[in-house]
């Protein structure tokens, strides 16, 4: 039952009727210690219901639920290992060893998606941690996040499985079950892989399926080919597949001083920046988009003032979403967004810093939100703010992003090209051994990521 203290110091009750998936979640994730890398209120880091949209927007879950695809992403992109198994995938056998370890481990939980009609439960499919095994009884004991229905409460083994072993109707795939854990390696600090946006599935299955066949069947002769291939004409959801992870703050009094646990996040978003912009790969990235802008403006130019703005409201927007529980209360489409001013801040000599700040209001009121950026000055390009007669660059940019989603790709995308010395080069510009730590670190989480999103989220 070691498990069990574990889960019940965290234990709450979900906020929405269709909220039981990131319920469980949040109380797993924060029994396990794992940082969501941004603030709930006040100091404290812990998770939310309202954090956990990285694969699917809050007010499509609140009217829908969530599949047991999504709820495995889910804990895969804020820094979770997930063993996901579905009931005909498994046995009940295994199913009770599992339990039985996890049980008496505090470093790895059990969530059940079921159906409650075999239990004899109001309700249909539920999602809940579980809390302790009864070796004697063969009974586990269900954390039901839905605690206006049911406390927690006894389950015989065989009738869990039972209804995990039923078919969910959104998703014509069985229920099951999943083991939660900590990663070996930190959580992404840059940049994340998500499929909460529609088409996410046709944008990776591009990349991981359609690009290979499409580079075996041209006649590539340098890398600005084999980049105009990869990147035009792409998805209109490319840009959505990976993003970038801010830290949200609400605004302290016009207080612009920084914690040491923000400026040391703060410095190792912007060394992970500077990293990518010293790569080879991302000289070629921007010379690429350099071209198609200047032929086409393809690519819109993120150094342009009207750029930046759309970019600081739409953060704003989405912090305010964190903050304010906007989002989890369905009120995304009714808020407005004003007054955004881009400030730059110095954190320390060696680690210039962005703050975004906003005023978001909505029917139920406004709150002032901040977000902090990393800065790091490079030479004058298209790509450049200027503050002061000096080339800056908030991120994200096009460049940093196409860099690191062509790192983040499994090397066999690079094997087909009909030229061994472009073959060659490619793979030398894409290989990871000499990376950084920070980046390399970095990039093969979000490799990890995008081999799970296509293995376990694809099924949703």
């Amino acid at each position: 039952m070691e498990a069990f203290f574990k889960l019940i110091s965290y234990y709450q009750t979900q906020s929405e009727p269709s909220y039981c998936g990131l319920a469980t979640l949040s109380v797993v994730l924060n029994a396990l210690a794992i940082d969501p890398g941004r603030k709930w209120k006040g100091p404290w880091r812990w998770f939310d219901e309202s954090m956990l949209d990285c694969c699917e927007p809050l007010a499509q879950i609140k009217l829908e639920g969530i599949t047991f695809g999504k709820v495995a992403c889910l804990a895969r992109c804020n820094g979770a290992k997930v063993e996901a198994f579905r009931s005909d995938k498994s046995s009940v056998d295994e199913f009770r060893k599992r339990v039985i370890s996890c049980s008496q481990s505090e470093d790895s939980h059990v969530i059940v998606s079921y159906h409650r009609t075999p239990l004899n439960q109001t309700g249909i499919g539920h999602f809940s941690p579980v809390g302790g095994y009864h070796a004697e009884r063969d009974m586990v004991l269900v954390l039901d996040v839905a605690r206006f229905k049911y406390p927690p409460h006894w389950v015989p083994l065989n009738l869990l499985w039972e209804g995990m072993s039923t078919i969910d109707q959104a998703t014509g795939l069985r229920r099951g079950y999943m083991v939660i854990s900590r990663l070996n390696r930190a959580p992404s600090i840059l940049y994340t892989v998500s499929c909460r946006h529609e088409g996410w599935s046709r944008v990776a299955k591009f990349l991981t399926e359609d690009v290979p066949q499409l580079l075996k069947s041209e006649d590539l002769k340098d890398v600005q080919e084999v980049l105009s291939v990869v990147f035009k004409p792409p998805p209109s959801e490319l840009r959505g597949l990976i993003t970038w992870i801010a830290e949200v703050r609400r605004q302290e009094d016009g207080n612009l001083t920084l914690s040491d646990e923000e400026k040391g996040r703060l410095a190792l978003k912007a060394d992970i920046l500077e990293q990518i912009r010293t790569t080879a790969i991302f000289k070629h990235v921007t010379r690429w988009l350099d071209s198609e802008h200047s032929r086409s403006k393809t690519y819109a130019n993120l150094g342009d003032e009207d750029t930046l703005a759309i970019l600081a409201t739409g953060v704003c927007c989405q912090g305010a979403d964190l903050l304010t529980g906007c989002g989890r209360l369905g009120l995304s489409g009714g808020k407005n967004c004003c007054q955004i001013e881009v400030k730059l801040l110095n954190v320390d000599s060696d680690n210039p810093g962005t703050l975004v700040s906003g005023t978001v209001t909505t029917s139920g009121g406004s709150e002032e939100v901040e977000v902090l950026v990393p800065l790091c000055q490079r030479e004058p390009s298209r790509l450049c703010l200027y503050n002061e007669g000096h080339c800056i660059e908030m991120h994200p940019c096009d460049a940093d992003f196409l860099t690191v989603l062509l790192l983040a790709l499994p090397l066999h995308t690079w094997s087909g090209f009909k030229e061994e010395k472009l073959r060659v080069e490619v793979l030398s510009l894409l290989a990871t051994e000499d990376l950084p730590p920070l980046l390399q670190e970095e990039v093969l989480l979000l490799r990890d990521q995008l081999h799970f999103l296509m293995q376990r989220c694809g099924d949703v």
